[in-house]
């Protein structure tokens, strides 16, 4: 029997997402692409986006919130925009339909933008990003979740915004693509959720109560919880705070209005069913780069970033990506490590749709 506080195999783990998925009524397809990218998170070490999310998405399921194999439905067709409905399928299988529409597009007329309404979570918006670099296209994604308020706007002590996440991604001839995916919040809920199951700590200042005091203590998003059991925001009197002060909550106003408005999903409001929005622009750089200046350019301009000092002796710069591709190469070795509590709920999903443990 594997415990939650020793590292658990990838594949493993993978193996044991699918089958639930599988179980709870997704085709098998569908099931290991789940698996697949929730697992892809734990190895980049983003664990908010990771397996962690298992239980909710099987109750969002059962509760008819989130729906198997959904085809999405385009709605706006032009050479350069579409407007694709997810139909509240699964992020992962909707997700990519959608940038697969925005790469074509983009791949025909140098420029693309495609807004997707009403998908599941999506995961970590990373992935997406990197299937267009992968094309060589460089993509920008404003992302909201309808319906999931938690974070209080700068000044604030009330929820108005989800954690409403912006990924760039730019690819580099001859290296991983260069990827920038942040929450607008301190951290995503997420991690929050990682932190009250035991998983790595929160900042201290991550979360504000209602008397402006803040604070790393998740209760104050989830109100009182059992140490194992389900966590509900909706008890919680505290919210999230944006990242970078009036900055973060600016550019989180933008992924709400973009992602969630202009996308059809709808911004951020009481009373809205769960929903990720998200609007994505594409940029072919070959078409653009004339001179050929590009590919050169960016990668000539990294290498002078990293030669900068570091502020702390034996630390090095770092640019975005390069700290989850070296948590992936130790995780790929030497496995995913979870709390206690996480894996334990999820044995329990895995047993209340069917699946034995037996060999967990």
């Amino acid at each position: 029997m594997i415990t939650g506080m020793k590292p658990i195999p990838h594949d493993d783990l993978a193996r044991l997402v699918a089958d639930i998925f599988d179980a709870a009524g997704c085709s098998r397809q569908e099931a290991d692409r789940i698996a697949r990218h929730l697992v892809a998170a734990n190895l980049t070490g983003h664990d908010s986006h990771g397996v962690v999310r298992v239980p909710r998405y099987v109750q969002m399921k059962n509760e008819g919130l989130i729906l198997a194999d959904q085809t999405v439905d385009v709605l706006v067709d032009t050479p350069v925009l579409a407007v694709v409905d997810g139909k509240y399928g699964f992020g992962q299988t909707v997700a990519p339909q959608a940038v697969e529409v925005g790469i074509a597009k983009c791949k025909a007329m140098g420029l693309s933008a495609v807004a997707l309404r009403n998908s599941g979570h999506i995961g970590r918006v990373a992935d997406w990003a990197e299937m267009a670099a992968a094309q060589g296209l460089v993509s920008i994604h404003f992302v909201n979740a309808s319906g999931s308020i938690l974070v209080a706007p700068f000044g604030s002590v009330e929820r108005r915004f989800s954690t409403a996440p912006y990924c760039v991604a730019v690819p580099i001839a001859g290296r991983a693509p260069l990827v920038l995916d942040f929450a607008t919040s301190v951290v995503a809920e997420g991690k929050v959720l990682v932190a009250s199951q035991g998983g790595k700590a929160i900042p201290s200042d991550a979360l504000i109560g209602p008397d402006g005091q803040t604070s790393d203590d998740p209760e104050l998003l989830y109100g009182e919880y059992k140490k194992i059991g389900k966590r509900d925001i909706r008890n919680g009197r505290g919210a999230l705070r944006t990242f970078g002060d009036h900055k973060g909550s600016g550019l989180a106003l933008m992924c709400e209005i973009l992602g969630g408005a202009l996308s059809g999903t709808g911004c951020t409001s009481p009373g809205r069913r769960f929903a990720n929005g998200m609007f994505s622009l594409y940029v072919d750089p070959a078409r653009m780069d004339v001179d050929g200046m590009f590919p050169a350019d960016v990668t000539r301009y990294l290498a002078y970033v990293k030669e900068a000092k570091a502020a702390a002796a034996g630390e090095e710069t770092l640019l975005p990506g390069e700290p989850e591709a070296r948590t992936r190469t130790q995780r790929l070795t030497s496995g995913v490590p979870l709390a206690e509590e996480t894996w334990t709920l999820l044995l329990d999903t895995a047993r209340s749709v069917g699946v034995s443990t037996a060999k967990a």
